[in-house]
């Protein structure tokens, strides 16, 4: 378990669509540690395998109240419904955070670390997140999906900070 350097924008690797894991082996259980020790140095909600300049179809995010970690591998979308506008900002775009649209719901089916597949439906900010990290497999990126850049100063206003 390490903690990695995630990779910024534009790195080749963020925009490419990433290998599917063949199998479930001690690097790819090593990966997904690697994952969540990266993902929580950086306070991150969520973080994919290209992040860490692993173009492997992995990722993982927090979800739930309690936020539990949903680790994912080779995650397929099965379904999608309505659509909502909020705010997202990515590991790999520091001081970058914007107006998305994405799906309400999501249902995905994926692996877990035993190989196991599973299903999984989600809504709300847990769908946003999983759709997110979803994206990074495949090459796409939420600066693409932007409908409009939100300021540092904006976004202390929305969550009731002061600014300094």
């Amino acid at each position: 378990m390490a903690i990695k350097e995630v990779v910024k924008h534009p790195a080749a690797v963020l925009t490419e669509k990433c290998t599917e894991v063949t199998e479930i082996n001690e690097e790819i259980i090593t990966l997904l540690d690697d994952l969540y020790d990266t993902m929580v140095e950086y306070d991150g909600v969520g973080i994919a395998a290209p992040q860490i300049n692993v173009p492997l179809r992995v990722a993982i995010v927090e979800i739930g109240e309690e936020r539990d970690i949903l680790e994912m591998i080779n995650p397929t979308v099965l379904e999608t419904d309505g659509a909502e506008v909020d705010i997202e900002g990515c590991l790999s775009f520091p001081n970058l955070f914007g107006e998305v649209e994405r799906p309400t719901y999501v249902k995905i089916e994926a692996c877990d670390r035993e190989g196991r597949v599973y299903e999984l439906e989600a809504g709300g900010f847990d769908a946003r997140a999983i759709l997110h990290e979803i994206d990074h497999l495949d090459g796409v990126l939420f600066n693409s999906k932007l409908i409009r850049v939100v300021t540092e100063e904006e976004l202390a206003e929305m969550y009731g900070e002061e600014e300094e």
